[in-house]
């Protein structure tokens, strides 16, 4: 069986695995001062991270429509038996609801749509491993495996300052104002498709000691572990230096958190990703 395996930018999936298997990348939308760009296409996420520095006003992010979707879709429809699209998490992105709205419109049980329950690499990890588990396997075997990995891909994260979390309204003024006068760095993880704070710390470093506390805890496969930043090359560093320290991955996935993610989360957020044992 033929399958075509499409994500969307959300995803954040480094461009060697992207290229290696085939998997097509739909850009979701970035607005910077009322102009538009397509994420990752003719916006670089260094560009962006350097926009985002300098704006007064924080960009906005436009989900796909259904309409792009059915693009998509149609291009690959006589090509292909099968086409899978994952999307981030619908408690997040409006993009699962779209391609099930196109795949409506489309009429035909060629399409199949997941919700990867997922962000930034989180969401990566689910296409980056089926992409590896699908040759020569039916879709009965593809879909339990989607459903595995949703229930067993991890990502939690740290961000530098509460100012963009402010700025989205994620977090009141009070509250803000608070935390940076006492150097609070929150700790937050995906969980059932949710941002959720599940800690914090007092300081970048400390803060960095407690993701790979928690990632510990939950008896990661060291198959793959994957680290990821913003604008933050110090941070990554050190935060892959003693992740070596207490674990020895068999490989590390690196990439930047992409434009979507980054929007909210500013630029000095580092995360690690990863699928429980």
């Amino acid at each position: 069986m033929k399958i075509k395996l499409i994500g969307d930018s959300l995803c954040d999936l480094p461009k060697d695995i992207k290229e290696k298997y085939n998997i097509e990348i739909i850009p979701l939308t970035i607005i910077f001062d009322n102009k538009e760009y397509k994420d990752g296409v003719d916006l670089t996420n260094d560009e962006f991270y350097k926009k985002l520095k300098e704006s007064k006003i924080l960009p906005k992010t436009s989900q796909i429509t259904p309409a792009e979707f059915n693009l998509v879709f149609e291009k690959y429809l006589n090509e292909y038996d099968k086409i899978i699209y994952i999307s981030g998490s619908s408690d997040v992105t409006g993009t699962y609801r779209s391609a099930m709205a196109s795949k409506e419109v489309l009429n035909t049980d060629k399409i199949e749509v997941f919700d990867s329950k997922q962000l930034s690499f989180g969401y990566g990890f689910v296409l980056f491993e089926i992409a590896k588990f699908m040759e020569d396997k039916t879709m009965e075997q593809i879909r339990g495996k989607i459903n595995e990995l949703i229930d067993k891909v991890e990502c939690i994260f740290s961000v530098e300052t509460l100012e963009y979390l402010k700025k989205g309204g994620r977090l009141s003024s009070t509250k803000a104002a608070i935390g940076t006068i006492l150097n609070i760095k929150p700790i937050l993880k995906i969980e059932n498709g949710k941002v959720k704070q599940v800690d914090q710390a007092r300081g970048s470093k400390k803060s960095i000691d407690k993701l790979i506390e928690l990632m510990l805890a939950d008896k990661p496969d060291i198959s793959n572990i994957a680290l990821f930043s913003g604008d933050a090359k110090e941070k990554e560093a050190l935060l892959e230096e003693r992740l070596l320290l207490k674990l020895q991955p068999k490989n590390i996935i690196r990439g930047t958190v992409g434009a979507t993610i980054g929007t909210h989360s500013g630029p000095g957020i580092v995360a690690l990703m990863y699928i429980k044992e």
